[in-house]
């Protein structure tokens, strides 16, 4: 996968994380080779995650995101308390978070980036344009359609719909919204609902699980189309796994048989939270 669709799977919160952290040094600290996850773990007792305090809907200090719903979820299925190392989706988050042994597993990461050792993906998405209803933008179905010329349109810079864009030759009017931002005081996701909504901007482009939460938690309706159907530029859609250090390979196993048990808890906690859930065929998933 290359550079930049590695950035953009988090967009603001976990991508630029990641993407930053990838120009650090890292400094891997190796286990001993064990025959138990407790040779792995910081504590055996506990399932600790690695997360971001204010990144809905994700995570956030309080609990609130989907990502804290599995945390909880397999804590309950393991019998360990749960508990977080909370650091901002910025400059060295994996670095100073999994790496230091802080804490055991990232619960969202792009399949395809080698900071981590992945898990088997837990559920796959893409990106969405998303938009008021009776504006003139209904039936569309990629971003080289005509009637996107001459709209403003809002993508965060740096993400892969970005390209798409200036190949359709619509950045001459987009919005650009940071890529890098301190999520304890900013979230652009917020920012671009919140100029789509007062008609700052006529659309916008986000990871689809940011576009399909604040669709749901929208004042009026908004629409929401998976870019799925792109004739160009990188891909549109994703599998996302869990991210655990290279040496943990019983805890990689364990967290592998984890998802595949409760995946349909998974989608449940995932569904309710707008996230749009896709399979390989790009088909949305239901409940």
């Amino acid at each position: 996968m290359r550079r930049g669709s590695r950035l953009a799977l988090r967009l603001l919160a976990l991508i630029a994380a990641f993407a930053a952290a990838r120009s650090e040094a890292q400094t891997n600290q190796v286990q001993p080779p064990g025959n138990q996850n407790s040779l792995e773990l910081v504590d055996p007792k506990t399932l600790r995650v690695c997360a971001d305090p204010r990144s809905m809907p994700f995570s956030t200090q309080a609990g609130e995101g989907f990502e804290n719903k599995i945390a909880e979820l397999f804590a309950h299925k393991l019998g360990k308390d749960l508990a977080y190392e909370w650091y901002p989706q910025a400059t060295g988050f994996v670095r100073m978070t999994l790496m230091q042994r802080r804490c055991d597993v990232v619960m969202g990461y792009p399949l395809g980036d080698d900071l981590v050792q992945p898990t088997n993906p837990y559920y796959r998405s893409a990106y969405a344009l998303i938009f008021k209803p009776r504006t003139g933008l209904d039936g569309i179905e990629d971003l080289e359609d005509a009637r996107l010329k001459d709209k403003r349109i809002g993508v965060v810079a740096g993400t892969p719909p970005s390209n798409n864009m200036a190949a359709a030759g619509l950045m001459a009017r987009a919005t650009p919204y940071p890529l890098v931002v301190d999520t304890r005081v900013d979230s652009s996701p917020e920012a671009m609902i919140h100029d789509l909504e007062s008609g700052v901007i006529d659309a916008g482009v986000l990871w689809g699980p940011i576009a399909g939460y604040y669709a749901k938690q929208a004042k009026s309706p908004l629409s929401l189309v998976l870019l799925t159907k792109e004739k160009s530029g990188p891909p549109m859609a994703y599998r996302i796994v869990m991210g655990v250090r290279r040496s943990d390979q019983d805890w990689k196993r364990e967290l592998n048989s984890l998802i595949s048990a409760n995946q349909k808890e998974i989608d449940h906690i995932l569904l309710s939270y707008g996230v749009p859930l896709l399979d390989e065929k790009d088909n949305q998933i239901k409940e």
